[in-house]
């Protein structure tokens, strides 16, 4: 690891230089609301936690589709709650008004991918390859299924650098004829308060670990 590279990134997030994604992104549902339409939208998603605000928050505006395609996760039993509360999260809200499209799970190979950039902290260029990976198929599937937007939940986690995974998102846009990218900042807007009520509302299942396998040795050996 380069830890110069490293310690400049740093101290670039601490930068005001910023876009606020969150009002880019009213921005863009105000214009759909003046166009009086209600378009598509794939959003990726990974647990119930980042996802229960995003969902409450977009779901008058956009015909949304969840897409959970998360192989990063281990083990699998953690994959397997994860997503079984979201599920459970959706019906209770929503009922079967927004489906859930899940991918196979295949961490063996997803952690080789990983496993070269298994010494970089959490939040560095481990993290920045498994967003744009999950990303990129996520988009790949909304642009070949005709979906108008595509945007990911995981701008609203505080461990996450939302700047970074919009700028994953605007240049994935480029690769793709279709699908739009939605800019987000799901922890904007009050979204964070807004989502510890819903969690505490419907019970969902807090992890204290982003996913993966290396992710989850950080913390717990953090916690001792």
């Amino acid at each position: 690891m380069n830890k110069e590279e490293y310690i400049a990134y740093l101290k670039g997030r601490k930068s005001s230089h910023k876009v606020n994604y969150h009002l880019e992104c009213l921005k863009e549902i105000r214009k759909i609301q003046q166009e009086g339409r209600k378009p598509s939208l794939l959003l990726h998603a990974c647990c119930g936690v980042c996802a229960c605000w995003p969902l409450e928050f977009l779901h008058d505006h956009f015909d949304i589709t969840v897409y959970f395609n998360n192989s990063n996760i281990w083990p699998a039993e953690e994959h397997d709650k994860r997503l079984s509360e979201l599920q459970r999260y959706i019906h209770e809200k929503f009922g079967d008004d927004i489906p859930v499209i899940v991918t196979p799970y295949d961490n063996v190979s997803y952690t080789q991918k990983l496993e070269p950039m298994k010494d970089d902290p959490e939040g560095w260029q481990r993290c920045f390859f498994c967003y744009e990976e999950r990303m990129n198929e996520a988009f790949a599937y909304a642009d070949s299924h005709g979906f108008d937007y595509f945007t990911t939940v995981m701008t609203f986690s505080r461990q996450k650098d939302s700047q970074k995974i919009n700028g994953i998102g605007i240049a994935l846009e480029t690769k793709y004829e279709h699908t739009k990218y939605l800019r987000s900042d799901f922890k904007k807007g009050g979204g964070q308060t807004r989502s510890a009520e819903l969690v505490d509302e419907y019970c969902i299942y807090r992890q204290d670990y982003c996913g993966c396998v290396y992710s989850y040795m950080d913390r717990h050996s953090e916690q001792g």
